[in-house]
């Protein structure tokens, strides 16, 4: 996403509002008509995440902040954290029912509607966050997300980026793939039904659930977000091992979800300003984990947690069962082949690109820090 892009369209919807509030000043018929085409329009927006995790709901409020200040006060939504509206799982289908008019998830919630919504989030050893947005805003993935969400009487916009995330907390040592076998782990998306082929006990668990979970013993492990977001959850105080990478969201991308009717029934000039906002948000999302993770890591050693990698064997044995799986559900989801495979050839051909440059750059300039 490109710093011009964010300028270029704000320019042109602030100068969309701009040239209709010139217009009263024309004639009373010029006055009527900016008026019909400029109304006041309030939203309500039902988040997936509590209001302690400042920066993944936060991203709500951005929105909201940035849109009433390219209106002039006039385009607002009012945000909602989890459950207080709807329950965090349940926010596609209430912004399909038009029981609120947008909706802030992760899109690979819904996978038991569709397996192909988890491109619109992320799959196992798939696309990193830079290569994610390359792929949505250039690479064609937003038309396959909208012909999809579409059947869900669904407009998508980005809704932030938490980045690469961490392999998660678990309470015991995991040094093999044989002790990944019987635990019970909170792991959402394709990233759950890889673990679930590699023999763990696949749990779903909204983020205000998880603690509590895991503190009395019902899961074993769990995985969330990274550093920044972790560490406000506690999971430090009740498992001691934090593993990486998270190889089953190498990004974590998240999606506002608007209703069709709510959303064609906005003039132009709002629907570019919504555009605009949320693009704005999503970058300023994306930068505050990035600032915000390299601390919240450095306390977490602090506090003597054991910062692990995976072994050899288990992150094998992950890449093969991601790739059989993508695989199999190709071959019996057409709408999941057709974005699957669009998506596996940018990210071959990206990795390629990373591969020249990025990646013998961070081998050399990470180890020597």
């Amino acid at each position: 996403m490109e710093r011009r892009h964010f300028i270029q369209k704000g320019a042109a919807a602030i100068a969309a509002t701009g040239v209709l509030a010139g217009c009263s000043s024309e004639s009373s018929t010029g006055e009527a008509a900016a008026v019909q085409t400029r109304p006041t329009v309030r939203w309500r927006l039902a988040s997936s995440f509590p209001r302690s995790l400042d920066t993944i709901y936060g991203i709500a409020e951005t929105l909201s902040q940035r849109l009433e200040q390219l209106t002039e006060g006039r385009f607002t939504i009012r945000v909602y954290p989890q459950g207080e509206l709807v329950p965090a799982t349940e926010i596609l289908g209430s912004v399909q029912t038009g029981t609120i008019q947008i909706g802030h998830t992760a899109s690979y919630y819904y996978i038991g509607k569709n397996e192909a919504l988890a491109f619109d989030t992320c799959v196992p050893f798939g696309l990193t966050t830079r290569q994610h947005y390359g792929w949505m805003l250039h690479g064609g993935g937003m038309e396959l997300m909208r012909s999809l969400f579409a059947e869900y009487n669904i407009v998508n916009f980005l809704g932030g980026n938490t980045g690469g995330q961490m392999g998660g907390w678990y309470r015991r040592e995991i040094n093999s793939l044989a002790d990944l076998r019987g635990i019970k782990m909170r792991i959402p998306g394709l990233g759950g039904k890889v673990m679930d082929r590699l023999g763990v006990s696949v749990q779903v668990l909204a983020g205000g659930d998880i603690y509590p979970a895991l503190e009395r013993g019902a899961i074993d492990a769990t995985e969330w977000v990274g550093p920044y977001d972790d560490e406000k959850l506690g999971f430090h105080d009740v498992a001691g091992y934090y593993y990486a990478p998270g190889w089953w969201e190498p990004t974590a991308a998240l999606s506002f979800m608007v209703n069709k009717e709510a959303y064609d029934a906005l003039p132009p000039a709002y629907q570019h300003a919504l555009e605009v906002a949320t693009q704005m948000a999503s970058l300023d999302m994306m930068a505050r984990y990035d600032a915000l993770n390299p601390a919240a890591i450095k306390r977490i050693k602090e506090r003597g947690i054991q910062v692990r990698q995976f072994s050899r064997d288990i992150m094998e044995a992950a890449y093969q069962a991601s790739r059989e799986l993508m695989e199999e559900t190709a071959a019996s989801n057409p709408q999941y082949k057709r974005v699957f495979e669009a998506y596996d050839q940018f990210r071959k051909d990206s990795y390629a690109w990373a591969a020249t440059n990025e990646l013998p750059f961070a081998e050399f300039a990470y180890r020597n820090t």
